[in-house]
């Protein structure tokens, strides 16, 4: 069994940036950039420790690893120009070197060979895999729109953030756990649970990374500080915020967000720690990461296999960046 560190490295080693055959370098220069970036590659090592769990990794699990990076990688693209984030992993983003049109396409066609890569996993699993994959794929475009919609309400419930964060984080790190145990050759009730696992590491995972974004230290973080503030997002920091302030403050709260005054971040942090959110916050992300352990102590799997996937569920949720 691997770790997390030597999958990484190997996955990086074997993915690198060469993906795009084209001529027209315009197109995949802005594509490259973006994979040069690095990142952790959490989904597509995933989807190979998934697999080791029930045997050498396989072939196949290499192709669907590389279809998951590409295509993860494709929604940040779209999501940073629909955020209008000026910054990703510390550099500015396609859309801001390259121009919103031109980030569009490399978007695109980074799925694209997502799917080529999808296309040479065996005959006896790939009917199986493209169907985890489709769905996986449309659900984090519905959790995409009801993120943009959220923005323009002030009623969101934290059932329905939930929801959304589920669809449009969680689903990736889930489905990339189950295809990997599918092409392992596990049956659906450890495929259930891995699954499950992935699902609400994946709503932590979020949970945490909102939290960052508010109050983790910029030069780890490396996202511009209370970016989501800026953008006006109904993260759950803001709906527990606006359930438990008194009227004066949930009416300062909504104010800011009608606005983008200078201190408009340092505000509305400072409201989240008189609410206290923060605390709160930390509470709720360890109930999913719990929920998550769960379900990967119940899946049957002799605990020494399992005990890397534990270790990088509890590093995800503890990281500070």
């Amino acid at each position: 069994m691997y770790s997390f560190e030597e999958l990484t490295k190997q996955f990086a080693d074997k993915f690198g940036s060469d993906h795009f055959a084209g001529t027209v370098r315009s197109l995949y220069e802005p594509a490259e950039y973006f994979l040069g970036l690095g990142g952790k590659r959490v989904r597509p090592v995933l989807c190979l420790m998934g697999n080791e769990l029930f045997g050498e990794i396989q072939p196949d699990a290499w192709q669907v690893a590389n279809a998951v990076e590409l295509f993860h990688n494709f929604t940040l693209i779209h999501d940073d120009i629909m955020d209008k984030a000026t910054l990703r992993r510390g550099k500015p983003t396609v859309h801001t070197k390259y121009g919103e049109s031109t980030a569009l396409l490399s978007g695109d066609v980074m799925m694209i060979v997502a799917y080529e890569y999808l296309s040479k996993v065996s005959q006896v699993y790939l009917h199986k895999v493209l169907a985890i994959f489709n769905k996986m794929a449309k659900e984090i475009c519905e959790g995409q729109q009801l993120d943009m919609e959220f923005e323009k309400r002030s009623d969101v419930t934290l059932n329905e953030y939930i929801h959304m964060i589920t669809l449009k984080t969680s689903v990736l790190l889930a489905a990339s756990l189950k295809m990997g145990a599918l092409l392992g050759g596990s049956g659906e009730g450890n495929q259930g649970h891995l699954y499950a696992f992935g699902k609400n590491l994946g709503i932590a995972f979020q949970l945490q990374d909102d939290y960052l974004d508010a109050f983790g230290e910029p030069e780890k973080f490396g996202k511009q500080p209370g970016g989501d503030i800026i953008a006006n997002k109904k993260t759950f920091l803001v709906i527990k915020a606006l359930e438990v302030a008194d009227t004066v403050q949930k009416a300062t709260l909504l104010a800011h967000f009608r606005d983008n005054k200078p201190d408009k971040v340092e505000q509305v942090l400072q409201l989240f720690r008189d609410c206290k959110v923060d605390s709160w916050a930390q509470e709720l992300k360890n109930k999913y990461l719990d929920t998550a352990l769960f379900h990967l102590d119940e899946a049957a799997v002799t605990t020494t296999r399992k005990q890397s996937l534990k270790d990088l569920a509890h590093f995800l949720i503890r990281r500070d960046y």
